[in-house]
């Protein structure tokens, strides 16, 4: 689901950078939704699977910290590309940083459940 939202993420950024007619837009608008739709519950169900049930609240705290730091750093970036470039630049940018995160999510390979050797 993450790398079809990605995906779909991808393709609003290209379209919106492009793109120069209100049909474009709301096209542009229509993929950015759907990349919303398959990857936002994603994260939530991550930090509740994988942090133990005592620590579950502050690792939510943690995880919206770090999500807030890390769109406040890409706000200011987006930000000084469009004041410089224009809008195109900077959905270009973030078709860019889309690719390189596609990269990184798709060269980490899990571990299938079963390989895992469980705890005696």
């Amino acid at each position: 689901m993450l790398v079809v939202g990605m995906v779909c993420l991808l393709i609003a950024d290209l379209v919106l950078a492009l793109g120069d007619t209100i049909l474009t837009t709301f096209l542009g608008i229509g993929f950015w939704g759907i990349h919303m739709g398959f990857t936002q519950g994603v994260f939530a169900a991550l930090v509740a699977d994988t942090a133990p049930a005592t620590l579950r609240g502050s690792a939510f705290g943690v995880f919206n910290l770090a999500t807030g730091l890390a769109m406040l750093g890409a706000s200011i970036l987006a930000g000084a590309l469009w004041e410089g470039y224009g809008p195109g630049a900077t959905f270009l940018a973030g078709a860019a940083f889309t690719c390189l995160a596609l990269i990184g999510v798709t060269a980490i390979q899990p571990t299938p459940a079963a390989a895992v050797p469980s705890a005696p």
